[in-house]
């Protein structure tokens, strides 16, 4: 039997972070299901193709490898055999990942992958509808967020760290319309399962949301 967490929310609610720690307490896979679109996004910019022209992305779905490995104990994620996680960060990367995830194509393909691994490995899986659409049998559920204003300061200050100065207001205003495309697509929108656990980490440190994640997991059955 294996056991799969899922942890859903809006876009800089700290899913990956969290996901990771509580993956390495359990001794489970992490698994960055955004990194994975992040990396098909790569691949629709690589080819100069506009968000809008879903004909021509279809066509470059069916181009794209991408393969996830550990290397160190470190995620890794490659696009048509080479090492793209250094640049799946960038911002462009981010919103394009947003737009093209509404397309069937592009979900077909990488829920395939995810539900696959699931099924065979003890997993941590974080994302906009891992619960209610790649995992619905996930043991434990969460759905994690934090106010908008919140979510643009972390991503200011990891700018920071990087040397690149941001615009609050700026940062503010496009999570916020991300968050509305994400919640209004067509194919499996961004929302709470039914049986999801709502934790909001606005005024949590990390490792308060980590323990009450944890706890949520165990409470589970998970182990």
């Amino acid at each position: 039997m294996t056991y799969n967490i899922a942890i859903d929310g809006p876009a800089g609610a700290g899913k990956s972070t969290i996901a990771r720690r509580v993956a390495k307490e359990l001794g489970y896979i992490y698994v960055d299901t955004g990194a994975m679109y992040r990396a098909m996004a790569l691949h629709i910019l690589n080819q100069g193709i506009r968000p809008e022209d879903g004909e021509r992305i279809a066509d470059a779905c069916s181009g794209a490898d991408i393969d996830i490995r550990y290397e160190n104990g470190e995620q890794q994620i490659f696009l048509n055999g080479k090492n793209v996680t250094g640049d799946l960060r960038r911002e462009e990367v981010g919103n394009m990942a947003s737009r093209t995830s509404v397309y069937a194509c592009v979900r077909q393909k990488l829920t395939e992958l995810q539900k696959e691994l699931a099924s065979r490995e003890n997993v941590v899986m974080d994302g906009r509808d891992i619960g209610t659409s790649v995992l619905p049998g996930a043991q434990a559920k969460i759905y994690l967020t934090a106010s908008s204003r919140t979510r643009a300061l972390r991503r200011c200050l990891e700018l920071q760290q990087k040397g690149i100065e941001g615009n609050l207001e700026e940062i503010e205003a496009d999570i916020n319309e991300r968050d509305y495309r994400d919640m209004h697509r067509e194919i499996s929108p961004l929302c709470r399962a039914e049986d999801a656990k709502l934790v909001d980490s606005s005024d949590l440190t990390i490792e308060q949301v980590t323990d009450a994640i944890l706890r949520i997991c165990r409470e589970a059955g998970c182990r």
